[in-house]
């Protein structure tokens, strides 16, 4: 079974591998070794002041980001799942929360968010998905950062890149705070987060709040190759051969590019076969169809192709399916993906299978590639 959702992501065996040796202990010279050339991957990946490693998943990140980095009043963008969540767990922990929000397949308006800022000056935090994975949208989330900081730069931007890290270069000139998950773009099992900082973040954090969750503390330990807590030993191990790999590979920038082409290739490719693009402005991270036959073809590809994709969720239980598009994915396996939604069709009575999809992913594809 080929899995093509987004999130978990398939582990490479060579990760697998590196992550079947025996137990490290996390308190040895051996395993800070390890950490140091990690925190060192991370730091060119991000490229933020600071980084900071969490054994939890992105929700756990998410969290700490809004506890350590909010005083007063959250501003939460909610086009989705994630969006609606950051609001969610400011009022959690006792904090106002104002939200934006729109359709799922709607990008947040810079504008909005400028004048919630201009209407409020209780807001000292704004949180927003670059990539909300509910439908596949991609947020404005550098031109609205930039927009915040003209008005006030003491109010910290919080951009969870949890489907954006290692999908697209992100600008972080504005951002404070930036969020990722292993079982994503970083091609791990799920359960490690990972933040990056800018420094005036850091110089709110000051102490910290919270226990576990407390980026003060975890900060001063990783700076000395080790963490507050017992470190996720395993998955560290794991994501220093994942970024290893990823440079073996040609480097980051590659990835990039390959993962650019492989969005728009996919996107074009079923929506030649007469698919329907289902985001305003969709992410590089996966390519989300809205369709009325949307659990059929879904049933369709687990059943008779070996491939599993991710549905939607509430009110787009159904009506959605979205194909990952995030890591290092053989060409071959993601061209038989495009290739299986149009037998999907035909075997829908929808269309006569002609091999268009494959004809226009390898023409979009490899024509960028060139």
């Amino acid at each position: 079974m080929l899995l093509f959702t987004p999130g978990p992501t398939p582990v490479p065996q060579n990760v697998r591998n590196a992550m079947s040796g025996e137990t490290m202990h996390h308190r040895t010279p051996e395993f800070e070794a390890i950490f140091e050339k990690t925190r060192k991957h991370l730091f060119n990946l991000f490229n933020t002041d600071e980084v900071v490693i969490i054994a939890s998943s992105g929700t756990g990140a998410m969290e700490s980001a809004v506890i350590n980095l909010c005083n007063d009043t959250l501003l939460n963008v909610n086009s989705g799942k994630f969006g609606e969540r950051f609001g969610k767990i400011a009022l959690a922990n006792g904090l106002d929360s104002v939200e934006i929000k729109n359709e799922w397949d709607t990008p947040v308006c810079v504008e909005a968010i400028i004048e919630a800022v201009k209407n409020n000056s209780n807001i000292d935090a704004i949180a927003v998905q670059i990539s909300e994975s509910a439908g596949g949208l991609r947020h404005p989330v550098e031109e609205l950062a930039h927009a915040v900081k003209e008005i006030n730069p003491n109010i910290m931007i919080i951009a969870d890149g949890i489907t954006a890290v290692g999908v697209e270069k992100i600008d972080v000139s504005n951002i404070d705070c930036l969020i990722a998950g292993s079982q994503k773009a970083l091609m791990l099992p799920p359960g490690l987060s990972i933040i990056g900082l800018s420094n005036s973040a850091i110089e709110k954090i000051g102490n910290g709040k919270g226990y576990y969750l407390n980026l003060a503390s975890e900060i001063k330990k990783q700076r000395q190759n080790t963490t507050a807590y017992t470190a996720p030993t395993t998955l560290i191990i794991g994501l220093l051969e994942v970024l290893e790999s990823i440079e073996k590979n040609g480097g980051i920038d590659k990835l990039y590019r390959e993962t650019a082409c492989r969005s728009k290739a996919v996107r074009e490719a079923l929506e030649a076969i007469g698919l329907h693009s289902y985001p305003q402005t969709p992410a590089k991270s996966m390519t989300t169809i809205d369709d009325e036959n949307a659990s059929e073809i879904r049933k369709l590809l687990k059943e008779e192709f070996d491939l599993n994709v991710a549905g939607g969720q509430d009110h787009l239980r159904g009506k959605i399916f979205r194909i990952n598009q995030m890591g290092l994915i053989p060409v071959y396996e993601i061209l038989w993906v495009v290739n299986a939604v149009e037998l999907c069709l035909a075997k829908l009575g929808r269309r006569k299978y002609d091999g268009t999809a494959s004809k226009v992913f390898n023409e979009v594809f490899f024509e960028m590639e060139a």
